[in-house]
């Protein structure tokens, strides 16, 4: 059954990634509609060889759209998804608007696919560092559960948009010719530094972006009581984030045992062989469907527990493909 869809935020990094996405996974569509401020309509973007142009987003922009991928920031998923929803369409959103509105689903179809069963309209993409974690977290919960998580991340500039893209390769070159490296994007160059400071500061000390990955983890897992300790760092990297991840059982667990049932996991790749350099890493994931996990080995620190590294293409299975999935389930 084919259905008819819209992108907002089409002319944006993840919007590229779901046009390739829609297009490599066969997506059964009958027509498309691209959505995107008015400063970018006008633009033309080709999907399966035909090139479609781009409208400016307005409230009448899904009349006649049966599914719509969100991608243009919280404001406006809370000012369209709604109107989107009243002219009969499903919203799969990837903004942190609606994922913690407890009427929302916050699906990762590898994880807990039964939650889209239970939308009223709007269905939640989650955070595409949470996204990553829970990947290996889930079957590790079901083998072992888990009491504990401890995670430190490593955050590709692509995760702030294509400006930060730009910024990062801008400051490269300008470090690398002995001139200083403007930031504006970020609050202080990307180019060969680290950032530990990934969306807003919190009275706490914590940030938005580690709070997402501690309140949508325990929401996906439906663990309301996980404690999980994140810190957040945005790293020079263009694409891919990466992630080292401690975790506490409640059972032991073998790494064998480990290996065996993350390389059995949906939407993970086992690379786990040190002795021979080979391990996670962000240049091999890009634009990969998978996210891959090794380094894995018993945790020093917290008994029983495991600590183990992970990367993935936050842009793919962290925003574009994760939504696709998504409305696959519907």
């Amino acid at each position: 059954m084919s259905c008819h869809g819209a992108i907002v935020g089409a002319t944006g990094a993840v919007g590229h990634d779901l046009l390739e996405v829609l297009a490599a996974r066969g997506f059964p569509l009958r027509s498309l509609r691209l959505l995107a401020s008015p400063r970018s309509a006008g633009q033309r973007l080709t999907f399966r060889g035909e090139e479609l142009e781009v409208e400016a987003l307005g409230p009448d922009s899904f009349r006649g759209i049966d599914v719509a991928w969100f991608s243009a920031g919280g404001d406006i998923s809370r000012e369209y998804a709604p109107l989107a929803v009243a002219a009969g369409c499903a919203v799969v959103d990837n903004s942190s608007a609606f994922r913690l509105d407890d009427s929302v689903p916050l699906v990762v179809p590898e994880v807990n696919p039964e939650a889209a069963k239970g939308h009223a309209g709007i269905l939640a993409n989650p955070n595409c560092s949470t996204i990553l974690l829970v990947l290996p977290l889930a079957p590790l919960h079901r083998a072992a559960g888990l009491r504990a998580v401890i995670v430190a991340t490593y955050q590709a500039a692509s995760g702030a948009g294509q400006r930060a893209i730009e910024e990062l390769r801008s400051g490269s070159r300008a470090t690398l010719a002995g001139e200083d490296a403007v930031a504006d994007v970020f609050p202080h160059p990307l180019a060969f530094n680290l950032i530990p400071h990934v969306d807003v500061f919190r009275p706490d000390g914590y940030t938005k972006e580690e709070d997402k990955m501690l309140f949508e983890t325990r929401k996906i897992l439906g663990l309301p009581e996980l404690p999980v300790e994140a810190t957040c760092v945005r790293v020079p990297v263009e694409r891919c984030h990466s992630e080292a991840v401690t975790v506490q059982l409640q059972r032991p667990l073998t790494v064998d045992a480990a290996r065996a049932l993350l390389s059995e996991a949906p939407g993970l790749e086992l690379v786990d062989a040190p002795a021979a350099s080979r391990y996670p890493m962000p240049l091999p994931m890009a634009g990969r469907d998978a996210v891959a996990v090794g380094r894995v080995r018993q945790s020093r620190v917290l008994e029983p527990g495991l600590t183990f590294w992970l990367s993935g293409d936050q842009l793919r299975k962290g925003a574009a493909l994760n939504a696709v999935q998504i409305s696959e389930l519907l």
